[in-house]
């Protein structure tokens, strides 16, 4: 969206108005700057053309409704006359332009300001203004009739065009004082540098109040778990570099002797006038809301899911955990939610200077508010502490529990932490998903598909094995996606949950994981088990006091068993890991990388292909078969191939029209694999 939109407060002439019926709706106004019939009106299906709808949306918030307590610091931000908090939210749409009576809306909480729905389920581009055929796909969620709404709820994504993004109001002292507090950044660099900048990502930062401050501390060290070492104050300061210049820069550390790749510097520093971040769980509930309950909204519905990956996977678990379902007039908001590579966390989303880019990882992003205690749906008991929490013990109507879907792949076993969410805290016994909940495990997935082929770039030096796995999970993610509307919409079950279960066998520690002995792979040591994270005495009031957070004993984590070829036990084993070529694995060691070489790359897995024949197999010493033992001919490869998606479409975890789709891409694997002469 342009700029002058994410900025510009005042109302524009020439928008379309749509004001809801209520002199106390959430929803104060939508601006539609833009509506199109998409594809000059190409019909989807039985639901016929859709229209694209842009434009952005004015909230107001009540700092006195109950609902809303929960909202860090909204009693804090300025007020308008009738004593409202305000805020502004891009979006975008699609929508049949002939609504069914029951028509059900997917609203993605966008990723860092970007649109993910369409990738994954329409398999097509990615954009987060869809116009073109190549960005719309090839029609799924059009064809299953949804009203898709994309919601920037994030303040600190940069402006850009392509992003989605959210005017959060600052919150103030007594008497309009400014708020100051500890702000933290951590790199983990990769290689040689003079300037880090303090956001992460390209996000924006949070400046320095006093550049000479003697709270800003910059430190170093050689491991995560590593004694931190103060680099001297006179070696640094907050600059960047500027052509040939050195300028100031607020939201930049420079050092004249430059920052060393593979260690880990982590800066404390103090800032001011810190953003109501905790209205972005608000924004989320309210567009539901109004398209639920406003018969005037541009995008009405009668039902609607969430849908959340990676970061805003995390959210929709904080959204829960923090009873936001229920809306400020007491009604259900989200009637289902479909939380995606989420692992056990959640974030950094509604706290004093909170960051919400942040996360946390084995050996990147460190201590940040994510994993925290409870990590199940239903109530657990941490047994050091002898507190009992779950996601939904804080619901303000246990009716407004949603149907749940939480599906993570293999990266997130090993780098999220998501075996915490169906095991007891102590790793030692299963926790079954509650009645309205399924979970479901990608066996062998990294965190995002990397590209197919995997190019030479990416190989592990001297090693035959990959940086960056091909998987794609996307064709079983469209059949959870049907199952799941079908289960909102008609009260169809889905299929049943499949994971790796400690009573089973497939889910183990990891000294207890039965990895081949290939010789070019490496074994993992380590897998990111969380801390548990004291930030301070007014942590509960969503107030950090101490920067770093103090530590203590880990969580423990358990990963999917593996089989005689490497690639992940329990849970759903698509095309390519049920009629192998290779091994998937869902981590990655630092391999070639400055640092620390036995620690894991960040959302990253490892692609290692079988031995072609049996001659390669010796040559490599390689303990698994070789691809000419196990299948003999292409043709014999395609009809295991077609089998194993026959039984995906059985178990309901690939649609019928997606078989063909499978056995095209085994067969492009194959034909990478013995390229034709």
């Amino acid at each position: 969206m342009p700029k002058s939109l994410r900025r510009s407060i005042p109302v524009m002439l020439g928008l379309a108005l749509f004001s809801p019926r209520g002199s106390t709706a959430e929803v104060v106004r939508v601006e539609v700057v833009k509506r199109v019939d998409v594809l000059g009106g190409q019909a989807f299906g039985s639901y016929g053309a859709y229209e694209l709808i842009e434009g952005r949306i004015l909230f107001a918030f009540d700092p006195g409704n109950r609902y809303n307590a929960r909202i860090v610091d909204l009693g804090r931000a300025p007020r308008t006359s009738a004593g409202l908090v305000e805020a502004w939210a891009e979006f975008t749409a699609l929508r049949p332009k002939h609504p069914p009576a029951n028509a059900l809306a997917l609203v993605e909480v966008t990723n860092r300001g970007g649109a993910w729905t369409l990738n994954e389920f329409n398999l097509a581009t990615t954009s987060a203004h869809p116009s073109t055929a190549a960005e719309l796909g090839d029609g799924l969620l059009m064809r299953l009739g949804l009203t898709v709404i994309w919601i920037g709820w994030q303040y600190d994504v940069p402006e850009s065009p392509d992003l989605l993004g959210l005017e959060a109001p600052v919150a103030l002292g007594d008497g309009g004082a400014a708020i100051t507090g500890l702000v933290r950044s951590d790199w983990v660099v990769p290689r040689a540098t003079k300037t880090l900048g303090l956001a992460h990502g390209n996000h924006t930062a949070y400046p320095v109040l006093d550049p000479d401050g003697a709270d800003n501390v910059l430190t170093v060290r050689d491991g995560r778990d590593a004694p931190r070492q103060t680099v001297p104050r006179s070696e640094w300061r907050f600059a960047r570099e500027a052509g040939d210049s050195v300028v100031p820069d607020g939201r930049s550390i420079y050092r004249t002797a430059g920052f060393e790749p593979g260690r880990i510097y982590e800066l404390v520093y103090r800032a001011e006038n810190p953003k109501v971040s905790g209205l972005s769980l608000a924004v989320v509930r309210d567009v539901i809301s109004n398209a639920k309950h406003d018969p005037a909204s541009p995008f009405a519905v009668s039902r609607g899911i969430a849908f959340g990956i990676s970061q805003t996977g995390r959210f929709l678990r904080q959204f829960l955990y923090q009873g936001f379902n229920t809306d400020e007039r007491g009604r259900k908001a989200y009637d289902g939610m479909f939380i995606q590579i989420a692992g056990g966390g959640r974030g950094s989303f509604n706290h004093r200077f909170a960051q919400p880019s942040r996360d946390a990882h084995r050996f990147d992003a460190f201590f940040y508010p994510t994993d925290l205690f409870p990590f199940t749906t239903k109530p657990e008991t941490d047994p050091l502490t002898g507190r009992t929490d779950g996601l939904l013990a804080h619901l303000f109507d246990p009716a407004h529990a949603p149907l749940i879907f939480q599906v993570n792949g293999g990266y997130e076993y090993w780098g999220r932490a998501a075996s915490l969410i169906h095991t007891s805290p102590d790793g030692r016994t299963d926790v079954a998903p509650v009645p309205n909940e399924r979970i479901y495990h990608m066996a062998g997935a990294q965190h995002v598909s990397g590209p197919f082929p995997p190019p030479e770039s990416a190989r592990h030096p001297g090693s035959r094995a990959y940086r960056n796995q091909p998987m794609d999970n996307r064709l079983p993610m469209r059949a959870l996606l049907s199952s799941f509307v079908a289960w909102v919409r008609d009260g169809v079950a889905p299929p049943p949950s499949a994971y790796p279960r400690l009573a089973t066998g497939d889910l183990v520690p990891i000294d207890r994981l039965r990895l081949p002995a290939i010789p070019d792979l490496g074994r993992p040591t380590v897998v990111h088990e969380p801390d548990r994270l004291d930030f301070g005495p007014r942590w509960a009031e969503g107030i950090i006091d101490h920067e770093p957070p103090l530590l203590g004993p880990r969580f423990p984590v358990r990963v999917a068993q593996v089989d005689s070829l490497g690639n992940e036990k329990g849970g759903v084993r698509v095309v390519e890991i049920d009629a192998p070529l290779a091994t998937y694995l869902p981590w990655n060691l630092r391999r070639g990388l400055p640092g620390d070489t036995t620690e894991m790359s960040r959302i990253l897995g490892t692609y290692l292909a079988l031995p072609r024949t049996e001659a390669e197999r010796q040559a490599a010493h390689d303990p698994r078969p070789s691809i000419a033992l196990l299948y003999g001919t292409k043709e014999a490869y395609l009809a295991r191939a077609d089998q194993a998606a026959r039984h995906l479409i059985a178990r309901r975890m690939l649609l019928p029209e997606d078989r063909q789709r499978a056995v095209e891409r085994a067969g492009a694997h194959w034909e990478w694999l013995f390229p034709r002469r």
